[in-house]
């Protein structure tokens, strides 16, 4: 299933930088977008903007800025405090969302970590491979997925939708080693709605002070403190 969606979005990607200003060279977004090939986008602070997308690049989208979709194959999405997204795609890259950011529908990496910091709120789900997620106090309306990236949702963070842990199938099938078990952190405060799915084995630590809903595939270790030992 990963596959497919990997090739879907190497084909927006492409799309996005189709019409792009540059080959080569970085670029600042204007209200109707920017594209390039090997460079990174810089989307100024209070910038309203179309989409924006590269192949090669970083995009750096400033405090209070509003994009369409941002999408890029190997290089970081940085998302400013109270700024604005369609969505966010990458490959190769970490995924960071600001205080106050919102995307509207999903937010997607293949190998990155996406962090999302005091009220970042994500409309649709929020999807790895491989990578750490961690949520402190934010918000994700369309639920989890990861396959091999570790989970920690501190403070007040709210999840609808659930949390799926893919089996690893091919992405790990060419070693002959023991996959790391992901580890996964419901600290005290949080909410999970929705199952929390597990297709392989993970470490589950679940505060008694987080609300979660049913468990299957994993057999949750409950702890009292700030956090889980280890």
């Amino acid at each position: 299933m990963w596959r497919y969606g990997l090739l879907a979005m190497l084909g927006v990607v492409a799309m996005a930088v189709a019409a792009c200003d540059g080959v080569n060279g970085d670029v600042t977004a204007t209200e109707s977008g920017a594209g390039t090939v090997n460079g990174s986008i810089h989307v100024p602070a209070g910038q309203h903007s179309g989409a924006v997308g590269t192949v090669n690049g970083s995009i750096r989208i400033d405090d209070g800025a509003t994009v369409g979709p941002a999408r890029t194959v190997n290089g970081g999405i940085d998302v400013g405090a109270h700024a604005t997204a369609d969505s966010v795609t990458t490959v190769n890259g970490h995924v960071t969302l600001g205080a106050g950011a919102h995307v509207s529908h999903e937010v997607t990496s293949v190998n990155g970590a996406m962090d999302l910091e005091s009220g970042a709120d994500v409309g649709g789900g929020l999807k790895n491979v491989n990578g750490q997620i961690t949520l402190k106090t934010a918000h994700v309306g369309g639920g989890l997925s990861t396959v091999g990236g570790d989970i920690d949702l501190s403070g007040e963070s709210r999840v609808e939708g659930g949390i799926l842990v893919q089996e690893p199938g091919g992405w790990f099938g060419g070693s002959s080693s023991r996959p790391r078990k992901p580890r996964i952190v419901i600290g005290p405060g949080a909410v999970v709605q929705g199952n929390l799915r597990f297709e392989r084995e993970v470490e589950l630590y679940v505060s008694e002070r987080a609300t979660v809903g049913p468990i299957t595939g994993a057999t949750a270790i409950r702890f009292a403190g700030d956090r889980p030992p280890g």
